[in-house]
């Protein structure tokens, strides 16, 4: 352990200049890989809460509903299988749900916060929230038939199609996430290919004592052990850099900012971040001990 450990300071000290250049590639491209994590999350927690570019949802009655005059009382689970039928049997749909008022107060409470609904007079309650049905659509551009079908059904208070409005967000998130992982891929072959002459430039360094440790009969990994260190060691300060990068990224650019002046939209919070965390923290050692593992072989040669 003291020679690896003596090793792995001299092979620092030795390549410091090709070892920050690592780091810093390192640093960006996970940075981008994160942040792409988290523009894929954000996009989900919007489909989740407004539906996705291919929905549209039915508003089903409820009691004294104010939206829809035609409808005198709750919906009923008669009027709900009728409601399923139709959906089922329309060509135009791929696949649809049913969401309970419980299920909507939940996303209400999630987006405007708990803590406004607490207290013996909360502004709404469970009861106040309406059923409805998410249909999933075949074709974006094919829904006339299904609007049609059930837009005048029993126990169908009106329906949202808030697609046209969600394209340009969706569209927005989608190009950000696409292209922080092709900047991200280009700057991983590059991270990939200063790995390699780094480990080239460590061997060929340090051949004379490769030689006599061959000699006296070292294995190999004994004598990679030292260059995988170097490696997990830029991996770990890649890791902490892009953490850093992306936790400024949900401080600043998400909290302090969109997530105060968007309040109607479910922002990305610290278990995203942590999310993205683990995805860096896998992909890091990936980038740096397969690619020493698999050309010290070839380096160690001597």
């Amino acid at each position: 352990m003291r020679y690896t450990l003596s090793e792995l300071g001299q092979g620092l000290r030795r390549n410091v200049s090709m070892h920050i250049a690592v780091v810093l590639t390192l640093f960006v491209s996970l940075t981008l890989v994160g942040l792409g994590v988290l523009l894929s999350r954000q996009a989900d927690k919007a489909a989740e809460q407004w539906g996705n570019q291919l929905q549209i949802t039915a508003w089903l009655c409820k009691d004294r509903d104010t939206d829809n005059p035609a409808c005198t009382a709750e919906v009923t689970d008669a009027q709900k299988t009728a409601i399923s039928d139709v959906v089922r049997a329309n060509p135009e749909v791929e696949s649809y749900y049913f969401e309970s008022r419980e299920t909507a107060f939940s996303k209400v409470k999630e987006l405007l916060g708990p803590e406004k609904f607490d207290g013996p007079s909360p502004p709404a309650t469970a009861a106040d929230m309406p059923q409805s049905v998410w249909i999933t659509l075949r074709d974006p551009q094919e829904d006339q038939g299904i609007k049609s079908a059930i837009q005048g059904l029993d126990g169908v208070s009106y329906l949202r199609d808030s697609r046209s409005t969600l394209a340009p967000i969706y569209g927005s998130l989608d190009a950000l996430k696409y292209g922080s992982w092709g900047v991200a891929g280009f700057l991983v072959l590059a991270a990939l290919m200063l790995v390699a002459n780094t480990i080239r430039l460590a061997a060929f360094a340090r051949r004379r004592e490769i030689g006599i440790m061959r000699l006296v009969g070292a294995s190999t990994l004994y004598i990679a052990l030292p260059f995988l260190l170097e490696a997990l060691v830029t991996a770990l300060i890649g890791v902490t850099l892009a953490a850093g990068a992306l936790g400024a990224f949900m401080w600043f650019g998400i909290r302090e900012r969109v997530a105060t002046g968007l309040s109607f939209m479910p922002w990305i919070g610290l278990p995203d971040y942590t999310y993205s965390l683990v995805a860096i923290a896998i992909l890091a050692p990936i980038l740096t001990l397969v690619p020493t593992l698999l050309l010290t072989g070839k380096y160690l040669k001597v």
